[in-house]
């Protein structure tokens, strides 16, 4: 296999370590194309701010969605288009408090048939995006959230669960034009932030759940992903779709340039694909889904697993988090989050394979360790690990559905469930509660200058007026 190949490509940077220096140069090219050509003014508006998660990351402005009603048309969101592969993206933030009600403005205008939600609400104790959707009163929340500033009505209709995602059904109702839609929320929840999932096997399964479901055609609006920012773990979802449906039209792995399809796409979005360790399971992922394509594959376990999840939901016992914060800067997340890496120990990537001789798993492969090299192992950093909460987590299959003749470990699931909805909702709580008051301490700031400037005038007019009588 040639080093040009796709294959060839990612060993070669698994074997140099050069992963860190090709992903600089992406950053370091699209920067130029952002400070030349791009521009995210509606971003820096000033009645805009609060409007923005963090605020090293914007929408450009010709590409931004723009809210079509509304005394303001701005939402940080952007739409990524890969016209080679028929393909339209909508990109945004995590939704705020103060922006839930603009996100189903947004999926309602651009008549969106999915969400794909990949991250938590909460992660390592941190606020990722507000608690947008409801979740049903049986799962300790809300059967329906109504947005009476966007005249939205958001119902819960049920959901079905595998072991690393969730996939809701929804209904939004425009209360003042009185239709109806139904939406699908694809829910990833062991994707860390900064981070991959642990197997390309299991994350293509769940593209694949998406792209079953007609969320991504082009007959219907474009899905809205996001994460927390709406550049890291979205980015790569864009770019493993968007390069596997080139690959399916060409039937030629080595045809598509990977590195060029995201420097395209971050013409859109700045930021898509936010470390290295991201872009190489980008392409660990790509390679896996050609290879499945090349097999006639790349559906085959979805199916297996799809039938599995269409006996029913199962619960899931992970602990809650703990209380979280919320962080201004995307930048300053990052520097706190990441830790330094280690050294790999060498093996090789896929070693002597073609494209049509791998055998197809059973079980989603973890993903392959890289090398890193000494000059850059300093310097190098890596994607935290998975949240422990997400370690009793399985990469491939569904969880069965409990034998009913075992009630006393499905009563402790249900207990232990019901502790940690309390938990998350006493957590919501507080974070509210503290909103508030900050809030009102930042109003009480407010009115205290005007009534001081008016204490002074009146002091000033008594003077001036005992002084003049005096005369």
């Amino acid at each position: 296999m040639s080093s040009t190949s796709l294959i060839g490509l990612f060993e070669d940077y698994d074997r140099n370590g050069s992963w860190g220096i090709e992903y600089e140069r992406i950053r370091n090219e699209s920067a130029l194309n952002r400070e030349f050509e791009f521009t995210a003014k509606h971003a820096r508006n000033p009645e805009n701010r609060n409007r923005n998660r963090y605020r090293d990351v914007s929408p450009y402005d010709h590409s931004r969605v723009v809210l079509k009603s509304g005394t303001n048309d701005y939402i940080n969101a952007s739409l990524v288009e890969a016209p080679q592969a028929n393909r339209r993206y909508i990109l945004t933030q995590g939704p705020l408090p103060n922006t839930s009600g603009h996100f189903w403005q947004m999926v309602w205008e651009q008549n969106s048939k999915a969400v794909l939600m990949l991250n938590r609400v909460i992660e390592k104790g941190t606020v990722k995006c507000s608690q947008y959707f409801p979740i049903g009163e049986e799962q300790g929340g809300q059967d329906a959230m109504i947005f009476n500033d966007v005249n939205i009505k958001v119902t819960y209709c049920g959901e079905q669960r595998a072991s690393y995602y969730t996939v809701r059904t929804l209904e939004i109702e425009h209360l003042i034009e009185g239709a109806v839609r139904q939406v699908l929320q694809f829910h990833y929840t062991t994707w860390p932030d900064f981070g991959v999932p642990q197997s390309s096997a299991a994350f293509l399964n769940f593209l694949i759940a998406v792209r079953q479901s007609g969320a991504l055609e082009a007959d219907v609006g474009p899905a809205v992903i996001h994460c927390s920012a709406g550049i890291g773990r979205s980015g790569t979802f864009c770019l493993v779709d968007t390069c596997l449906v080139l690959i399916e039209q060409s039937r030629d792995p080595d045809s598509v340039d990977v590195r060029s399809v995201l420097l395209d796409m971050r013409k859109y979005r700045m930021g898509l694909i936010q470390t290295a360790d991201q872009l190489r399971f980008s392409y660990m992922a790509i390679i896996e889904g050609a290879r499945r394509i090349m097999e006639g594959t790349l559906y085959t376990m979805f199916e297996e697993e799809f039938a599995e999840l269409s006996q029913g939901s199962v619960s899931d016992d992970d602990t809650p988090p703990a209380p979280p914060r919320r962080h201004s800067s995307l930048s300053a997340q990052l520097k706190e989050d990441i830790t330094l890496n280690g050294s790999y120990h060498s093996e090789g990537l896929i070693a002597d394979q073609g494209w049509e001789d791998s055998d197809s798993d059973d079980e989603p492969p973890p993903l392959p360790p890289r090398r890193i090299r000494p000059v850059e192992e300093a310097n190098a950093v890596s994607s935290p690990s998975s949240e422990k909460e997400d370690e009793h987590f399985q990469n491939t299959g569904m969880e069965k559905k409990s034998d009913p003749t075992g009630d006393a470990p499905a009563e402790i699931r249900r207990r232990k469930r019901e502790e940690r909805l309390k938990s998350t909702a006493d957590q919501i709580e507080r974070m509210k509660r503290k909103q508030r008051e900050h809030e009102l301490r930042k109003q009480r700031r407010s009115w205290l200058k005007p009534i001081c400037i008016g204490l002074v005038a009146l002091a000033g007019g008594y003077l001036l007026y005992r002084y003049f009588i005096g005369y």
